[in-house]
């Protein structure tokens, strides 16, 4: 008996591996054409990294015009959750990172070289393994997981690296005869990769990122196919990058140590392998100190956090490319207006320790993307985001769009556009005084600065209704009437006249003004207070710096 009739026994049914190598032939893609995947598993929620690994991803399979697929990784079924590829579809379309090939919805895919979910892929993995049973390659093994923990004890009290490798590996150098009768006598077995490797010699490896890495080779009998007859991540992962013709495997620095494993399965198996480039993780500061962003610690490591407190998609991008390049913050200086897919994405410009992710930076520039928006594009924004987190605030904007899109128009569009806003969850407190169903629920103090004296106050709003105010009158006849206001007050007309002249005056007209703004909005920082009065209009003006009048008496 050989080897083949080892692998007819275990495997009867499997097809000869041409079958696949023919069914999923090269692709059809010019010379330097990237393809590459995100593959997840459906374990839980999509984690920021995830989403930063598929964009990175993504971005140099379209600017090389290759391929992105999305694979499921779902051969550990005891850990996979309800609607979980549910979860990472929606998130990736959400982000605009649709792949191109893959699982489109729970059991629905696009693309010529699936099945895109490893459990639909059973049959191929089994062949595969037929032919390294075939090779000489693989074999059964009988031992029971009590027996394997046993092996790790004795190992563990010997003080000798743990695993099932060269004298601890109990059923490698059976004879092809007992093997057969093992499996005949109703034995339960899985297959195991019989391993060239020393662990005293040495391999070298260069990493897209990384560079040069150098390992020991691995020498462990690693499981490829497990009881149920799925087969694990690493023997999954080379059959799959290889058959659906994979280039470059993006993933996360946790999976760097596994490289001379999954090195030695490809060459095995007698595949070409992908280049690797491994991301270090996405790192918090805390106290001074680095560590990995947590999904425990840290609700902004899921990726529907950015959903609920309302960060825009292309926020969230456009941060994610400013820590994977250190050259995107020069390249948006220069080219404010372009999109994001016109940036050439550079592995060799990442970070090789870990990129910082940082919450108000990324707020930051969530207040530029958002500055350049169109009023009606922040009012739908915020709109969509309202009617699934603030039933107050969907109800006003409904009731009152046309309104609505006036006071978020307010200095919008111009050279310097306000940056208030940096997610959808602020427009409400942001805006609020602008509505008077909200401005009539804050009962706080009206919180008036330099001048504070009640009878000042009154006859600053008094004057200002009854002689100045023209809600027809531009912006400069606007403030030269406030200037006007101030020298009748006795205050200085100029800042500067303020400036020049300490003693002399007890307020300028900036400090008029705030006793303005502050009477409308109980705010001392708004945007331009000349567009909030057009937009407020005349009646609701006056009766709103009446209101404040009368509260000072």
């Amino acid at each position: 008996m050989n080897y083949k009739d080892l692998a007819d026994v275990m495997f009867p049914e499997a097809k000869e591996i041409a079958y696949y190598e023919e069914k999923y032939p090269e692709r059809n893609l010019k010379e330097d054409a990237i393809v590459t995947r995100i593959a997840p598993s459906p374990t839980g929620f999509v984690h920021i990294g995830g989403l930063y690994q598929g964009l990175i991803a993504k971005k140099l399979a379209n600017q090389t015009e290759g391929v992105f697929f999305l694979r499921i990784e779902d051969t550990d079924q005891k850990r996979e959750v309800e609607n979980g590829v549910v979860g990472i579809v929606n998130s990736l379309t959400d982000f605009g990172l649709e792949p191109d090939e893959g699982m489109i919805s729970e059991n629905e895919e696009k693309g010529t070289y699936g099945p895109y979910k490893q459990s639909n892929r059973k049959e191929i993995y089994q062949a595969y393994a037929k032919y390294l049973i075939e090779q000489g390659k693989a074999y059964p093994c009988f031992c029971t997981p009590e027996e394997v923990e046993e092996i790790r004890n004795k190992q563990e009290v010997a003080k000798i690296r743990p695993g099932y490798y060269g004298a601890w590996a109990k059923c490698r150098n059976l004879t092809v005869e007992e093997m057969i009768e093992k499996i005949k006598a109703g034995e339960s077995w899985i297959v195991r990769f019989k391993s060239p490797g020393r662990e005293d010699r040495k391999i070298r490896h260069k990493d897209v990122i990384k560079g040069n890495v150098e390992f020991p080779e691995n020498d462990q009998d690693i499981v490829i196919i497990k009881a149920d007859g799925l087969p694990t991540y690493h023997f999954a992962h080379a059959i799959d990058d290889h058959l659906m013709r994979t280039t470059h495997v993006i993933r996360g620095d946790e999976w760097l140590s596994s490289v001379p494993l999954h090195l030695q399965l490809f060459q095995e198996l007698g595949f070409k392998a992908p280049k690797y480039a491994h991301i270090a993780p996405i790192m918090k500061n805390e106290e001074g100190n680095k560590r990995k962003l947590s999904k425990r610690k840290d609700p902004e490591a899921a990726v529907s956090y950015y959903a609920e407190v309302g960060i825009p998609k292309e926020a969230v991008k456009e941060y994610l490319l400013n820590i994977a390049n250190s050259t995107f913050e020069n390249w948006r200086r220069a080219n404010p207006e372009k999109p994001i897919e016109e940036f050439e994405l550079q592995l060799n410009k990442m970070s090789v320790s870990g990129a910082l992710f940082d919450i108000v930076k990324l707020l930051d520039v969530s207040k530029i993307v958002i500055s350049k928006m169109t009023a009606e594009q922040v009012y739908q924004n915020t709109l969509t985001w309202a009617e699934k987190y603030d039933e107050e605030l969907a109800t006003l904007f409904k009731k009152y769009k046309a309104y609505s899109l006036k006071v978020l128009g307010i200095e919008r569009g111009n050279k310097k556009p306000r940056k208030d806003i940096g997610k959808w969850s602020d427009v409400k407190e942001t805006i609020s005084y602008m509505y008077d169903e909200l401005f009539e629920q804050d009962k706080t103090a009206y919180p008036y600065q330099v001048i504070k004296d009640k009878d000042a106050i009154s006859k600053i709003l008094n004057t200002y209704v009854t002689k100045y105010y023209d809600e027809k009158d531009d912006k400069q006849a606007w403030f030269d009437k406030i200037k006007e206001l101030a020298g009748e007050m006795g205050y200085a007309k100029e800042v500067k006249q303020f400036k020049e002249n300490p003693g002399q005056y007890a307020a300028h007209v900036g400090d008029v003004s705030t006793v303005l703004r502050v009477a409308l909005t109980k705010r001392t920082n708004t945007p331009d207070m000349y567009e909030i009065m057009q937009v407020l209009g005349k009646e609701k003006v006056k009766e709103r710096l009446q209101t404040a009048e009368r509260q000072c008496q």
